[in-house]
């Protein structure tokens, strides 16, 4: 009886291993500063929310250059650009005094393998004027001018644009 208990546990414990492995291959996290989900898998798909850098999602489904994942809120799912998500684990760690921890642009930064000593570092060497790189950078498009722009110069998108 003992032995057949212990076989039982021993079965729902491997269960619950595999489980957690199948679940673990399925996530995957944001790379970039903010990732935009949206309802389809278009640039131009409706945004339902927005992930940081470091979020974890759990993957649905891939289409093309896109992946569908499941909102962190439980109440379905999106789609967010391949290019934006890793399967490595980004764990961000702030040793002993908070206070001088990393800005989110840096974390960002240095998510992509560049941050700001490494920024000025190649300003120096190659004497180039940057301000104009900067100011475009801070530059927002609101996407229904976004859109508006695309259709009246004929490139409307395919494929869950709408």
């Amino acid at each position: 009886m003992r032995r057949a208990i212990g076989l039982a546990c021993a079965a729902a414990l491997s269960l619950v291993i595999s489980i957690t492995a199948f679940a673990d291959q399925n996530m995957m996290s944001v790379t970039v500063r903010e990732a935009p989900v949206r309802a389809t898998p278009s640039f131009l798909g409706r945004i339902l929310t927005t992930l940081v850098y470091g979020d974890r999602v759990q993957v649905v489904s891939t289409r093309g250059d896109w992946v569908q994942v499941a909102l962190p809120s439980g109440t379905g799912n999106g789609w967010l650009a391949a290019s934006a998500l890793t399967k490595k684990e980004i764990v961000l760690k702030s040793g002993g005094n908070v206070s001088q921890g990393a800005s989110s642009s840096e974390v960002a930064l240095a998510g992509k393998g560049f941050n700001e000593q490494v920024e000025q570092q190649y300003q120096s060497e190659t004497k180039l004027d940057y301000s104009e790189v900067n100011r475009m950078e801070k530059d927002t498009i609101p996407a229904n001018k976004l859109i508006a722009f695309l259709k009246a110069g004929g490139l409307e998108g395919q494929g869950g644009t709408q």
